[in-house]
């Protein structure tokens, strides 16, 4: 098991990467990126981070989520920590549960970094037909 990190984007002083549709993001912008999609690359991981978001609430009990797979408690868990690494949820142990919630901060970013450049105006999306 690595003790290496995740750096989560943004909690810098070089601010939130430019929208991927707008400008070129440099090499260092793009791999802790790429961190982060890696993180969601997994379906597994896909889905516990769909039932953290859409819980009630806003947050779930790790108890609520490993039922919902045909995994151990321990991959479940280790599933929760890259997601955690990746600056996706946060959790807050409380006696022998621990308890997950999505850091929206990151789901902001991701969304704002995908986002579709601003429209043209009209007049110069003809001069292209």
């Amino acid at each position: 098991m690595s003790n290496q990190e995740l750096v989560v984007l943004g909690q810098g002083d070089e601010g939130c990467c430019p929208a991927l549709l707008t400008a070129p993001m440099d090499e260092a912008q793009a791999v802790e990126l790429a961190k982060v999609f890696k993180a969601l690359g997994d379906p597994v991981r896909l889905r516990l981070l769909s039932m953290i978001a859409s819980r009630a609430g806003g947050e779930i009990c790790v108890c609520d989520l490993t039922p919902a797979f045909d995994l151990s408690q321990p991959t479940i868990s280790h599933h929760l920590k890259l997601l955690k690494q990746a600056g996706l949820i946060d959790s807050e142990r409380r006696g022998t549960w621990v308890y997950y919630r999505l850091l929206p901060d990151m789901t902001d970013r991701l969304a704002a970094i995908l986002a579709d450049r601003p429209k043209a105006p009209e007049s110069e999306t003809r001069a292209h037909v």
